[in-house]
C-alpha cells in the first residue's frame, strides 16, 4: 500500500530544516519501501503493509524526534485516501495566478466537519469543503485581503493541520500509482 506522509512545519522561513535525503533515509531506515519525497516541503512517499493510518503516524513522529532536535507532527494519507480528495475538488478549483486554493490536512484530533465552523471566513469569498481527513479551501487571489485566510495563522485548526496547494496535491496523487 502506498502512503503520502505530510511533515508540519519544515523548512519554512528557514526554521526547523530538513534535508529531504536525510529524510529518505530516515524512512528506508524504519524498513519502508519505494521512499522518495517530493519538494522540500516535507512530502514522502512510501509503500508498507499492514499498518494503520494513525500508527503510521505515531511511529514516524517518534523516529524523526530521534533524529532531530525539535517535534514534527505527521499525517498519513494513503492513496485511496488521496484519489478521494482529489476526486472531490472540482477541476477548476487551481493555484495560480488568479485563485489560491489550499488542503489543510487535518491532524486527527481535528478531523472532523465540524473544524470549519472553528474557521473565520468570509462566506461571500471564502469556499470551503470538507473530505474525510482535510478541509479545502479556495478563493480568488484578487479577494485574498478579504479573506478569512489572512486570520487563520494562530487558530486552533492552523495548529493542528499542516497545508498543501492543491498543484502539490494533484503531483502526489499522480506520485503515489
Amino acid at each position: 500500500m502506498f502512503y503520502v506522509a505530510l511533515l508540519r512545519g519544515i523548512n519554512v522561513g528557514g526554521n526547523n530544516k530538513v534535508e529531504m535525503s536525510k529524510l529518505k533515509y530516515i524512512f528506508q531506515s524504519i524498513g519502508f519501501t519505494n521512499v522518495r519525497t517530493y519538494i522540500n516541503s516535507g512530502n514522502v512517499i512510501f509503500e508498507t503493509e499492514n499498518k494503520a493510518d494513525i500508527h503510521l503516524a505515531e511511529e514516524i513522529e517518534k523516529v524523526l524526534l530521534k533524529h532531530f532536535s525539535f517535534a514534527i507532527r505527521v499525517v498519513v494519507r494513503d492513496a485511496k485516501n488521496i484519489n478521494k480528495l482529489c476526486a472531490s475538488i472540482p477541476s477548476d478549483w487551481t493555484n495560480d495566478a488568479n485563485q489560491k486554493t489550499d488542503i489543510l490536512f487535518l491532524l486527527d484530533e481535528y478531523d472532523s466537519k465540524n473544524s470549519m465552523n472553528l474557521i473565520a471566513t468570509n462566506p461571500t469569498i471564502d469556499t470551503l469543503k470538507y473530505v474525510t481527513g482535510a478541509i479545502v479551501w479556495t478563493v480568488k487571489k484578487s479577494d485574498y485581503s478579504k479573506s478569512g485566510m489572512k486570520k487563520f495563522i494562530g487558530t486552533a485548526v492552523y495548529k493542528n493541520m499542516t497545508a498543501r496547494n492543491v498543484n502539490t496535491l494533484r503531483k502526489l496523487r499522480e506520485l503515489m500509482k
